[in-house]
């Protein structure tokens, strides 16, 4: 439909709705508002019966001190239905949760199986574009709408996205946990144990603009007993979360090169294209960025310039099921592949283990912790009743229920109480200068 053909037929849908309210008049918006969503009579005779009657919001903080509380959106629907997503933002999470209450108004009263128009909705009705905090919001509630869609369907939301594409499951990544060789020799006997084949560790300390050799030798070093304490069988990442400039960054990875890593993520701050591009240009090791990106839109001139090997967009933070799919489509036109970041909660991590499924480019699947499971996960078999987020043989299992593949209740996670909204990392260099971390 044309522009100058929409405005005219929503008015008039809007007169005629029942219940229909007035709107405050200001030159840039409908005269009369009907009772549900905005736009949404125009659907009546193509979507379904389903309405969403509730929009819920929770924070969850397993500690008092976390600077992730979990924030988990609940859906509930006029058939009983209710479809559960995950918008946790690290350090802005009281934020993300008053961003999903404003959504509300598009919500109340929509048809929960028109997920592309209610994203559309959201982000482009909200007139500025997306930070991460609008997008951690619409990612929590496009989760639920996917995990309604696929309990209404009967199916797993990965054969909803034409899944899977490898019938073994999701193959994933664990945080490297051990620096002596002693440690990592143990390390590498658990994962040929348990069939894991990848790990991901972060580069060590911290770095100015331009460095010393000294530090550069030491960081290079301390990889190079990564990669002998692991052998040569097992992946190694390493991320440097953006600590280095591009000039330290290129040194460091060139001396790399012998180590056949499997990718260097975030070498550089992600907002600068052309200083990723630079390193990419003097590496042949694989580049890998995206966490801090917003919905395909964020993703498109790393795609088109070519810059990166690998997409890292997370669930959590770019819009969801919907960006995320986008994304891993647009990234494979490219030749480039996808391993989502996911370092929140249980939720955004399976959900992603969905779209992963139905990536014909995915690559790897990242989850925040070792080989041994850490307390969180033992919360969150509390809370879903199997161990979400563990492998099997080096791979996360794909679930045949219907959604997201859970259930969960509200009353699971008043023993974890939100405890406020906590800063992340501060870091700062020896004279004081403001270091990432």
């Amino acid at each position: 439909m044309k522009r100058r053909q929409f405005f005219p037929s929503l008015a008039a849908g809007a007169l005629a709705a029942p219940g229909a309210r007035a709107a405050g008049i200001c030159g840039c918006a409908p005269m009369m508002q009907p009772s549900g969503p905005l736009g949404a009579d125009a659907f009546h005779a193509v979507g379904s019966r389903l309405r969403i009657t509730a929009v819920k919001v929770f924070g969850v903080s397993l500690t008092p001190t976390s600077d992730r509380p979990y924030v988990f959106v609940k859906l509930e629907t006029n058939q009983g239905l209710a479809g559960w997503g995950e918008g946790t933002l690290e350090g802005k999470a009281a934020a993300v949760m008053s961003c999903v209450e404003d959504f509300k108004e598009f919500l109340i009263g929509a048809d929960p199986m028109q997920v592309e128009h209610i994203w559309q909705s959201m982000y482009v009705h909200s007139f500025y574009r997306a930070g991460p905090v609008m997008g951690s919001a619409i990612s929590g509630i496009d989760q639920a709408l996917w995990d309604i869609r696929g309990k209404a369907l009967g199916m797993p939301v990965y054969k909803l996205l034409g899944g899977p594409f490898d019938s073994r499951g999701v193959r994933g990544y664990y945080h490297m946990r051990g620096e002596t060789l002693e440690e990592l020799r143990a390390l590498r006997a658990s994962a040929k144990e348990l069939g894991v084949t990848a790990f991901k560790t972060g580069i060590p300390g911290y770095y100015e603009w331009i460095e010393t050799n000294a530090t550069i030798h030491r960081a290079v070093k301390s990889l190079e007993t990564l990669r002998e304490g692991l052998g040569p069988d097992i992946d190694i990442a390493v991320d440097f979360h953006a600590k280095t400039s591009p000039s330290v960054a290129s040194v460091i990875i060139k001396e790399m090169e012998p180590l056949n890593l499997l990718f260097v993520e975030e070498p550089c701050p992600p907002e600068n294209a052309k200083a990723m591009a630079k390193i990419s240009r003097r590496s042949t090791t694989p580049i890998a960025t995206g966490e801090r990106l917003i919905a395909a839109y964020g993703a498109r001139e790393l795609v088109e310039m070519g810059i990166v090997d690998i997409i890292q967009t997370d669930i959590n933070h770019t819009g969801g099921i919907t960006a995320l799919w986008k994304i891993g489509a647009l990234a494979e036109q490219a030749g480039i592949s996808m391993a989502p970041h996911a370092c929140e909660g249980p939720i955004g991590g399976l959900a992603t283990v969905h779209v992963d499924a139905a990536t014909p480019n995915f690559l790897v699947q990242e989850i925040c912790s070792g080989v041994k499971p850490a307390m969180q996960e033992k919360v969150w078999e509390e809370w879903l009743g199997f161990p979400a987020m563990r492998m099997v043989n080096g791979r996360f299992p794909l679930s045949q229920k219907p959604g997201l593949g859970f259930e969960l209740t509200e009353a699971a996670l008043k023993k974890y109480p939100f405890g406020g909204t906590r800063p992340m990392a501060r870091v700062f260099h020896k004279d004081g200068s403001v270091a990432e971390w």
